[in-house]
């Protein structure tokens, strides 16, 4: 599963948890067995760092409304390798991420 699976996966819980809200758009999803689904679209959530990449900053002294495990991507040079421009070795682990959503963050000036 990728991220941005997880993510739309845990934001739909959250959704009918009553933790977060809706955007007021509904999604059509096709289900494996060929039905299909409506549901609303939850509004989005992001990790402290996501939020600060697309101008916003949370808020002071706001906690995460949830954590869960998603993947990172970790790179590092080549062991044995001591060359410039020698090769690099990415590794993929999962790791747990803290989320925050758009009502706890303040647009960057």
């Amino acid at each position: 599963m990728t991220n941005a699976q997880i993510i739309f996966m845990e934001s739909c819980r959250l959704m009918e948890d009553g933790i977060i809200g809706t955007t007021g758009r509904k999604l059509t999803m096709e289900m494996p067995d060929g039905t299909t689904k409506e549901l609303m679209e939850p509004e989005p959530i992001h990790t402290y760092q996501a939020w600060k990449s697309i101008g916003y900053q949370v808020k002071k002294g706001e906690k995460n409304i949830a954590a869960f495990t998603i993947w990172k991507a970790r790179t590092k040079k080549a062991e044995g390798n001591d060359e410039e421009g020698g090769s690099e070795e990415t590794r993929m682990f999962m790791k747990t991420a803290h989320f925050f959503k758009i009502s706890q963050c303040e647009k960057i000036a």
